[in-house]
């Protein structure tokens, strides 16, 4: 075992502070990587909250990760010493089940194993990226394009991914009518990767305070779902609604947005549970969905697609001591769009 320095939460209710945490020695199939950035994502501040459940603690989170290969493995071959790359949200799955072998590994039948508070193969508890190393099996170690920068691209291996994917599964493209609920952390990311993608986009926010970067970053148009009248206005207008706000909505509302066949797809995660009414449903026979993330393949797929088509992570890169203000900036909305520790700073 090694040690590294890492920010982790001491309990339930506690801040994040400077720590160590160990990582371990380096196997034959392992990647060691020297962090320069992990991006904070919502799931971090539930997590390490108890909104999802008892955790092990200290727990260091961060699931957006990019860095340098400092070291390999014997048998390593996919990465070598000075690669950039990078770790989203799962390090581990069993790699035989009929998921896994598919490429889906976030669907292993015997449990995908998350980057910070999951259980290894190993027995351990898994460290995220808040910290100055991780060590991780190469088939989960991505490649980072030169197109983009480390900073910028952190936030890929999550909010990335949790849009891309579903908006690749329910096909869209040229024609398909999409519409974005929430401009955030993954909201702004679903924006630019749906327009890439050739679809008609729509910004569903709660006010148009943020109306000129909607539109910069790829909207054609953008609503106030504070006003009564877009509900009306926009009845029946969509293909796929894409969910992404980490809250409460009335479902029933947004259903009735859907075209005949429409599908809101929610990847956002709220504590609390979402309410239906089976009518809304059965009346355009519409659908309710939601989505994971991605699996290996589909999550270089879409690093590849950013690097092609210039899509970064709109980011405001912190020092490590910041991090607990940070988590109270994304709870209240004051990020545009995701906050993203320098590695760096972690030992300051």
């Amino acid at each position: 075992m090694s040690t590294v320095t890492a920010y982790a939460a001491p309990a339930e209710a506690a801040p994040l502070g400077k720590t160590v945490i160990e990582r371990r020695e380096l196997g034959p199939h392992d990647v060691l990587i020297d962090i320069a950035f992990a991006g904070i994502c919502h799931s971090d501040i539930h997590t390490v909250r108890g909104d999802w459940g008892p955790q092990q603690y200290p727990l260091a989170p961060g699931h957006e990760i990019t860095g340098t290969v400092a070291a390999v493995g014997a048998e390593v071959t996919a990465h070598a010493l000075g690669d950039r790359v990078g770790v989203g949200c799962l390090v581990n799955s069993c790699r035989e089940c009929e998921y896994c072998r598919r490429g889906d590994e976030q669907f292993c039948t015997q449990g995908a194993v998350g980057t910070y508070g999951a259980v290894d193969r190993d027995g351990t508890i898994t460290q995220g990226g808040y910290s100055q190393q991780v060590v991780v099996t190469e088939d989960f170690v991505l490649r980072i394009p030169d197109a983009l920068p480390l900073d910028a691209a952190a936030p890929l291996l999550c909010a990335g991914i949790t849009t891309y994917s579903p908006l690749r599964h329910w096909k869209v493209g040229p024609g398909t009518r999409v519409a974005v609920v929430g401009l955030g952390g993954l909201g702004h990311m679903g924006v630019q990767i749906a327009h890439a993608l050739g679809a008609e986009v729509t910004v569903l926010s709660q006010t148009l305070a943020k109306q000129d970067d909607g539109l910069r970053l790829g909207a054609d148009r953008y609503f106030a779902t504070s006003d009564p009248e877009t509900f009306r206005a926009l009845r029946g207008s969509f293909d796929v609604i894409l969910n992404t706000v980490s809250a409460v909505i009335d479902l029933r509302s947004y259903l009735g947005l859907l075209d005949v066949d429409g599908t809101i797809v929610c990847v956002g995660a709220p504590a609390e549970a979402l309410a239906l009414n089976a009518g809304s449903l059965i009346a355009g026979r519409r659908s309710i969905a939601g989505s994971n993330i991605g699996g290996i393949r589909e999550t270089q797929e879409m690093l590849d697609f950013c690097a092609e088509h210039g899509i970064t992570a709109q980011i405001e890169v912190i020092p490590a001591s910041a991090i607990n203000d940070a988590y109270e900036r994304v709870l209240a909305s004051d990020v545009r769009y995701r906050f993203v520790i320098d590695a760096a700073t972690l030992s300051d």
